[in-house]
C-alpha cells in the first residue's frame, strides 16, 4: 500500500507534446545530415529531367512517346517525369532544402562572429604532450615570438611567460560561405521561376515569330509574369541548314555535323531587321532574352484540291522523326474543309529514298539529297475537329473516331512515293493530294531568367569556397618561454591534416629561432 501511495504522489514524465515534436522536427530538418540527404535528393530528382524528354524543351519526343509507347507514357506523367522541375515533389524537396540550409546558415553565422571575436586561447601547462613538439635553446622573449608569428598572418595573444597563436580560420569562412552560396543558388532559381518565363514554338522556313503569348505553343511563365512582360522582338526564319558527314568512315556517315538557323531579326518594333545565324549553344540574346535552338526537322509543303475543284489545304507540315539516324519521319495532314467530305492523310517523309530489305522503303542519309512522301494511308468522313475535342496535329484522329472513317487509300492501293512536284488523284474524285517541295522546321526554346547571372555567381562563389573549406587547415602554435629556454608545441584542428601540418610546423619553428633579418 505504501508502495502505492508513493508512485501516485510521484510527478508523472513530461509528455512528448505538439510543441516538442516542432522542437524535434526542426532540429531534424537543420541538421547536417539532413541538409546532405536533402542535396543528394536535390541532384538525384534531377537526373529524369536529363534523361527523360521534357515537355517545355522537346514537346515532339514526348509526343513521339505517346505514339511509340503509351502505357510508358502514362506513367511518366503520372509521376511528372516529363515535367520534372516544376513537379510537385521536386518542388518540396528545393523547399526542404531551402529550409534546412537556412536552419544551418543562421547558427553557424553566430557561432562564425563570436569565434572571430575570440582570442587564441592561453597555452597549454605541457606543450610536450601535443601532437607536435621542440624546444629551442635559443633566447626566445615573448615579444620576440609574438611578433615573429604575426608575421607569419597568425593571430596571436600573450600572456605571463607564453604565446598562443591560431591560424587557418579562412576554412570556416570557406565552408560558411559554402552553405551561404548554395542557400544564393536556390534563391537565385527561385527568382527566375518567379519573374521569368519559358516557352517553345516550332518555325518552318519562310514563316515568322513575334514573341507574344499567343505564338507559343506552349508557354510556361512565372507568376509575377504578364503578357506586358515579354520582349517585344520578332524574327523571320530564311533558310535551315543542317549538314551531315557524307564521306569518310563508312560508320561515320550520316552523323550530324552543323545545324544553323539564318533569321531576319528586328530587336523592336519599327526597328531595322538584321541578320543572325543561330546555332546550337549559341542563342539569340536580346535584353536578357535567350532564344535556343533545340531541334529541327523536315515540314513538306502540299496542297490538297477537293472534290470540287477548290484548295482545300495549301502549307508545309511539320513531321515528327521516327528514325534519328536516316530522319525518316512521320506526317499527319487533314483537310477539314474538303468537298463533298473531309480528307485525311498518314505520310512518311523519305529524306533520301531507298530501298527496304523484306521490300518497301526506306531512307538511306538524313539529308534530302532524294525527297520522296509515302502515301500511307488517305482516308474521308467525319474526324472531329469541330467536335469541340482536342485533338493533337500528330494524330489523325482518336481511335473510336478512326473506326467510323471510309479507308481511300490503305495498303497495296497505295501509290509510287512521291516526289517534289507530283499529286496523286484520290478514287471516286475526291480530289488531290501534291507534293509541292521540302521546306525544314526548327524548334525553339525561349526563355528569360533574371535569376541567371545570380545563379551563375552563387555557383562560382560556391566552388572558390569548398576549396577553401578543403584546402586550408585550422592549426595553433603555442610557445612557453621560461628560464631562457622556449618549447614550442602545435596541434591541427582538422582531422587528416596532421600528417601535412608536420613540415610547416618545421618551418615554423626555423622562423621562431631565425634572426630578425632572417624572418621571412
Amino acid at each position: 500500500m505504501a508502495v502505492q501511495e508513493m508512485e501516485k504522489q510521484a510527478p508523472k514524465p513530461p509528455g512528448f507534446g505538439p510543441v516538442a515534436w516542432l522542437r524535434w522536427t526542426w532540429r531534424t530538418l537543420t541538421s547536417m545530415k539532413t541538409a546532405l540527404l536533402l542535396l543528394f535528393l536535390f541532384a538525384l530528382g534531377s537526373i529524369p529531367g536529363s534523361l527523360i524528354p521534357q515537355r517545355g524543351v522537346e514537346p515532339d519526343k514526348v509526343a513521339q512517346i505517346y505514339i511509340n509507347d503509351p502505357v510508358r507514357a502514362e506513367w511518366y506523367e503520372r509521376f511528372q517525369l516529363f515535367d520534372v522541375f516544376n513537379s510537385v515533389w521536386f518542388a518540396a524537396i528545393y523547399l526542404l532544402l531551402f529550409a534546412s540550409l537556412v536552419g544551418c546558415i543562421v547558427p553557424r553565422t553566430t557561432t562564425y562572429f563570436k569565434e572571430l571575436r575570440r582570442k587564441p586561447p592561453a597555452a597549454p601547462r605541457h606543450l610536450s604532450r601535443l601532437p607536435h613538439h621542440t624546444v629551442l635553446d635559443e633566447g626566445l622573449t615573448v615579444e620576440v615570438a609574438a611578433r615573429r608569428l604575426r608575421k607569419l598572418r597568425f593571430r596571436v595573444d600573450t600572456g605571463d611567460g607564453w604565446v598562443s597563436a591560431e591560424k587557418g580560420f579562412l576554412r570556416e569562412t570557406g565552408n560558411l560561405l559554402f552553405h551561404i552560396s548554395l542557400l544564393g543558388l536556390l534563391v537565385a532559381v527561385g527568382i527566375g521561376a518567379v519573374f521569368g518565363y519559358r516557352g517553345n514554338v516550332l518555325v518552318v522556313e519562310d514563316e515568322g515569330f513575334a514573341n507574344t503569348v499567343a505564338a507559343y505553343d506552349r508557354f510556361m511563365p512565372g507568376n509575377q509574369v504578364s503578357a506586358e512582360s515579354l520582349e517585344p522582338f520578332s524574327f523571320t526564319l530564311d533558310e535551315f541548314k543542317a549538314s551531315y558527314q557524307v564521306g569518310g568512315d563508312p560508320t561515320k556517315v550520316g552523323q550530324p555535323l552543323d545545324f544553323s538557323a539564318h533569321l531576319k531579326v528586328s530587336d523592336a518594333p519599327g526597328a531595322p531587321k538584321r541578320d543572325y545565324e543561330l546555332k546550337v549553344n549559341e542563342p539569340l540574346e536580346i535584353n536578357g532574352t535567350q532564344t535556343y535552338l533545340i531541334g529541327n526537322g523536315y515540314a513538306p509543303f502540299f496542297r490538297i484540291t477537293d472534290g470540287k475543284g477548290q484548295v482545300a489545304f495549301e502549307g508545309a507540315v511539320p513531321c515528327l522523326i521516327e528514325f534519328p539516324a536516316t530522319r525518316v519521319s512521320g506526317c499527319v495532314l487533314k483537310a477539314p474543309d474538303a468537298q463533298p467530305g473531309q480528307l485525311g492523310f498518314l505520310l512518311r517523309f523519305l529524306p533520301t529514298i531507298a530501298p527496304a530489305q523484306g521490300g518497301g522503303y526506306t531512307s538511306s542519309f538524313p539529308g534530302d539529297l532524294m525527297p520522296r512522301v509515302q502515301v500511307l494511308g488517305a482516308f474521308t468522313g467525319d474526324f472531329g475537329v469541330r467536335s469541340g475535342r482536342p485533338q493533337s496535329v500528330y494524330e489523325l484522329a482518336p481511335p473510336d473516331v478512326m473506326k467510323k472513317l471510309k479507308p481511300l487509300v490503305m495498303g497495296s492501293t497505295a501509290p509510287e512515293p512521291l516526289a517534289p512536284g507530283q499529286s496523286f488523284d484520290l478514287p471516286d474524285g475526291l480530289g488531290k493530294l501534291e507534293f509541292v517541295e521540302v521546306k525544314e522546321w526548327m524548334t525553339l526554346q525561349i526563355a528569360y531568367d533574371p535569376g541567371r547571372v545570380p545563379a551563375l555567381l552563387a555557383a562560382g562563389l560556391a566552388t572558390v569556397s569548398i576549396v577553401f573549406s578543403l584546402v586550408i587547415r585550422r592549426r595553433r602554435v603555442f610557445v612557453r618561454v621560461k628560464d631562457g629556454a622556449a618549447e614550442v608545441g602545435g596541434l591541427t584542428r582538422t582531422e587528416g591534416s596532421a600528417a601535412g601540418f608536420t613540415e610547416e610546423f618545421a618551418d615554423i619553428v626555423k622562423v621562431l629561432s631565425a634572426g630578425d633579418k632572417d624572418v621571412r
